[in-house]
């Protein structure tokens, strides 16, 4: 089974994106900024992928990315940015940083589960 890290700050879209990708079959594990998601990702080393928000409290998406590349230019874990940003300079930052692709909210189910097993196989 394919386990997938959300971080976002947000309770609820967390807890409906875990269902959904819960009934599609995979495993979930939440974290509610990037201070969290680097430690939940040390407690869950076999993660197949991160769904990473881009505005956060303590540690938002951008920097959590940067982090999660500094020592390799990418992350060992493939990276979607689910945000509600659309901003052109982001999202050229984002893949520069290594984000397999960038999501925008609220995004339907069907969409968000293709996107998710496209990106774990």
């Amino acid at each position: 089974m394919k386990k997938v890290l959300i971080v976002d700050d947000s309770q609820s879209l967390r807890q409906q994106v875990a269902q959904t990708l819960e009934e599609a079959g995979f495993h979930v594990v939440q974290a509610q900024d990037g201070v969290q998601g680097l430690a939940r990702l040390a407690e869950h080393e076999d993660a197949s992928l991160i769904l990473l928000d881009v505005n956060m409290p303590a540690m938002g998406g951008m920097e959590m990315l940067d982090r999660l590349a500094q020592a390799t230019g990418q992350p060992r874990v493939p990276v979607l940015m689910l945000t509600t940003e659309a901003e052109r300079s982001l999202i050229a930052r984002a893949k520069a940083a290594g984000a397999k692709g960038w999501l925008i909210k609220p995004i339907k189910s069907e969409l968000l589960v293709s996107a998710v097993s496209k990106v774990c196989r």
